[in-house]
């Protein structure tokens, strides 16, 4: 039926299996608005579900970059989708927009339905986490575009907050606290300069261990999800004030934090005052890379940064400790209108 579209190097019914395989996979993320859309050209949210007032959409989409590279050289698939959906999800948070639904985009070289169900798998793992649905997806064929063992992986998120309670940065002022919530190591920023630093350079073995990494191979340690943070802020939403937020990706503390400030403000960060990461330190060791241009590339072990009042830090604190998420306070909001970092 499709052989000459199976001879330009395009399996119609490899696509199919895919399909069969990730629908399970989909219905573990099902939520309150969620429309069962699989199939369907467009997956479809209810959003009245939720009791908006004055419901604002908070949207975006990013992809994986080149931490892909270490998971086709690792042969190990099943996490990276929780990469996509973190790294979407993270960025809606920080407005205090709750993420209401997912979509994926897979383009493959060749569909080998094992390896797109476990790329999904990572999805919807990422999407349980961040409590949204995946409504819907895209997976394109495209011989001679990619390997046949390469793919590319993107995601759009949306999320929902009342206007009222959109977080624009407005209510921060100088000498308002940092709290910082730890990363779970390098996230899914600065892969193409650790490639070349760890692999091309330094030629260290990804599957060898390292005692300074816990006892983890190189590629465990490179292949450790991005953290989602969303249940997290979620239990602090109703309860304290978040003046802002910020969610430490590419660029660092340097690009990132004055995101969230008013034209003029800046910040004070100590990085000593929690604890460090040690694949940060084998990498700046084995690039001979400064501390300041670690700062400016990686998030340095810390994920998401939250700007609230000097009187509400131990409440922030204890919260989050009844969920046993750690926290540290990290430094300030100056009026100084620069990042200064302390180490």
């Amino acid at each position: 039926m499709s052989d000459k579209y199976r001879e330009a190097g395009v399996d119609l019914e490899a696509g199919y299996e895919s399909v069969r395989r990730i629908k399970s996979h989909v219905a573990r993320t099902k939520t309150m608005g969620a429309i069962d859309s699989i199939g369907a050209f467009g997956g479809m949210f209810d959003l009245s579900k939720y009791g908006f007032q004055e419901p604002v959409l908070v949207s975006g989409t990013d992809g994986v970059g080149t931490k892909l590279m270490i998971a086709f050289e690792a042969d190990k698939h099943d996490t990276i989708g929780i990469d996509a959906v973190a790294m979407c999800v993270n960025d809606v948070l920080v407005q205090g927009a709750l993420p209401m639904f997912f979509l994926d985009y897979i383009a493959v070289g060749k569909n080998h339905p094992q390896v797109i169900e476990q790329i999904v798998k990572g999805v919807a793992d990422g999407c349980v986490q961040a409590e949204c649905a995946l409504i819907g997806g895209e997976t394109a064929e495209m011989p001679d575009m990619y390997d046949e063992h390469h793919y590319d992986l993107a995601g759009f998120c949306v999320g929902a907050v009342d206007r009222s309670r959109l977080l624009d940065g407005q209510k921060i002022a100088a000498g308002d606290v940092l709290i910082g919530l730890p990363s779970s190591g390098c996230h899914s920023n600065g892969f193409s300069l650790i490639r070349k630093v760890l692999l091309k350079d330094a030629k260290l073995d990804l599957q060898a261990t390292f005692e300074e990494l816990g006892g983890k191979t190189l590629a465990e340690e490179l292949l450790t999800p991005t953290r989602i943070y969303v249940k997290a802020i979620k239990h602090l939403l109703d309860k304290v004030d978040i003046k802002g937020m910020s969610h430490i990706t590419g660029g660092g503390f340097y690009e990132n934090v004055p995101r969230m400030l008013k034209e003029g403000q800046g910040v004070r960060i100590d990085l000593n005052s929690y604890p460090s990461k040690p694949i940060f330190d084998l990498i700046a060791r084995c690039g001979n890379i400064s501390k300041q241009e670690m700062c400016n590339v990686f998030n340095m072990g810390i994920g998401f940064i939250l700007a609230v009042d000097p009187g509400d830090v131990e409440k922030v604190q204890q919260l989050l400790a009844e969920i046993d998420e750690p926290s540290y306070v990290i430094g300030e909001v100056t009026d100084t209108g620069s990042v200064d970092l302390q180490w």
